[in-house]
């Protein structure tokens, strides 16, 4: 079996700006090595694959050229397929085809995907658009550095200062003063609209703006870091209508994301489109059901039920993860109805092949009683929860007359000590700011890992409801805001809301 690589260009940082192709690419992947500005998160699209870690860091120890090249051709050899993702575009400025013809010289197969690249992406999130009709009908991208890792002349900083509209210089922060005093002799006007950012169309994007003749100032006295981009010309003038990324209520916040992997990865997601850095650390796990006996009896006779209820998403997984042991599909519910406590929830129903009958208004138990018991309370409820849940549904429904039966489709566990004393050390290292809190159970748990010893600077607790507000209080953690609506959105929409309102 002949191997290839794919020379995948990871784009500029935000992972949800990786084409469709690479993507695709990384989820069929068996090896991967990554730089070090690709995002971390593209690598959770290759779970199976094996990771390799040859990014290089500026006054770092880090592979070289020569070795990553060994490597690319060693294992498509070996019949294995490869991704090399690089961060930005595989052409540009990323030595994609120093690679791509190492690999023809050894007769290996390998594909270029191309990614966004770094300066088109950082203009775009900074609000600097790099052409403009009236403005700029040329741009050049530059390095701090010529092809033989030597610093450009200043000369050459010279001829380049009017030969083009707008300027890119990529890796030249630390040559910044030198670069734009250069410019500045070769003609372009001090007074030239410029700007730095640095780690463009991330969270954590900073942007700097002044004129050519003050930017090393200014960005001296921002302390900005590697990895930064320069843009010169008129067209930076247009940041101060174009700029969106930056303005965002959240952007810059590092919010704690303690959810169970699977669903933070949606809701890290979420966060992003925010303009926040999540930060995922479950406090819990989901396990399987606690008897799986009765719950595979009442999976079995789902099609008995008058109605068949979920409360949450992962209760409609291991409903359907059951039935697909059992070789059924969504035709064993028969002629029950289905009732689902919110959005998420009957989403999840719809994937599996069921509309659900009814969806509560509010997204808690006690809407979705009052939705049941419209038209008449209900023969006979099958509830599919979790083992420890609140009690509301059930016993509001059995003093209405109905009979129901409980049974656990999964259950929670907390994280163990070792990670409960990560917990804090993320807390206190990784700058986290704000704390989603997104059910009870997980409240109680964080509130557990966290133990009593008070923190330096204590989180901000955001809440998805009632519910979970009640929970966290009781265990001791302070509610800062609470969703109107009880989803994910719906409690970003108070953070942001409240962002707002602080500013």
């Amino acid at each position: 079996m002949r191997g290839k690589v794919w020379l995948v260009g990871a784009g500029p940082g935000d992972p949800a700006l990786i084409t469709i192709r690479g993507r695709d690419v990384l989820a069929s992947a068996e090896v991967v090595l990554h730089d070090a500005l690709s995002h971390p998160v593209l690598l959770e699209l290759c779970p199976r694959a094996e990771i390799r870690d040859v990014g290089k860091r500026y006054g770092q120890p880090s592979p070289t050229q020569e070795s990553i090249t060994e490597q690319l051709v060693a294992l498509a050899r070996e019949g294995r397929r490869v991704v090399r993702l690089k961060g930005g575009d595989p052409l540009l400025f990323a030595r994609g085809a120093e690679e791509a013809l190492a690999l023809a010289a050894a007769g290996v197969p390998f594909e270029i995907v191309p990614g966004i690249a770094s300066p088109v992406a950082a203009s775009a999130y900074a609000g600097i658009s790099l052409t403009h009709r009236g403005l700029s009908s040329s741009v050049t991208f530059i390095t701090g550095s010529d092809r033989d890792a030597v610093e450009w002349s200043p000369a050459a900083w010279e001829r380049l200062a009017t030969a083009t509209d707008t300027i890119c210089v990529l890796m030249g922060l630390r040559r910044l003063e030198a670069i734009s005093e250069a410019l500045i002799r070769g003609g372009r006007r001090p007074a030239t609209p410029a700007a730095m950012v640095q780690w463009g169309a991330r969270p954590e994007q900073r942007v700097v703006t002044a004129t050519l003749g003050t930017i090393a100032e200014a960005v001296r006295g921002a302390r900005l870091k590697s990895p930064a981009i320069l843009f010169v010309g008129e067209v930076v003038g247009l940041r101060s209508e174009l700029a969106w990324y930056d303005r965002q209520p959240l952007i810059g916040r590092r919010i704690l994301v303690p959810r169970p992997l699977r669903q933070a990865r949606e809701t890290a997601a979420a966060v992003r489109l925010r303009g926040a850095e999540p930060v995922v650390f479950p406090v819990i796990e989901i396990l399987e059901a606690p008897d799986p006996t009765a719950f595979s009896r009442a999976v079995r006779e789902l099609s008995r039920y008058e109605w068949v209820v979920f409360t949450s998403v992962n209760g409609v997984s291991a409903t359907f993860a059951e039935l697909d042991r059992q070789g059924r599909d969504c035709r064993a519910f028969g002629t029950a109805r289905v009732a689902a406590i919110g959005p998420r929830t009957a989403a999840a129903l719809r994937d599996g092949g069921i509309a659900a009958d009814r969806v509560a208004d509010e997204y808690i138990a006690e809407s979705l009683v009052e939705a049941l018991l419209d038209g008449g309370p209900p023969a006979r409820v099958l509830l599919l929860r979790a083992a420890e849940a609140r009690e509301v549904l059930p016993e509001r429904l059995r003093a209405a007359g109905t009979e129901v039966e409980v049974v656990a489709a999964y259950e929670t566990r907390p994280v163990d000590a070792v990670r409960r004393a990560e917990l804090r050390r993320v807390l206190e290292q990784c700058g986290v700011d704000t704390v989603l809190l997104t059910s009870a159970s997980i409240a109680k748990s964080f509130a557990a890992a966290l133990g009593p010893a008070p923190l330096a600077a204590p989180p901000f607790f955001a809440s998805i409801g009632p519910a979970t507000s009640a929970a966290a209080r009781a265990a001791g953690l302070q509610v800062g805001v609470e969703a109107l609506t009880y989803t994910v959105d719906g409690l970003l929409d108070a953070l942001e809301g409240g962002a707002r309102g602080s500013g």
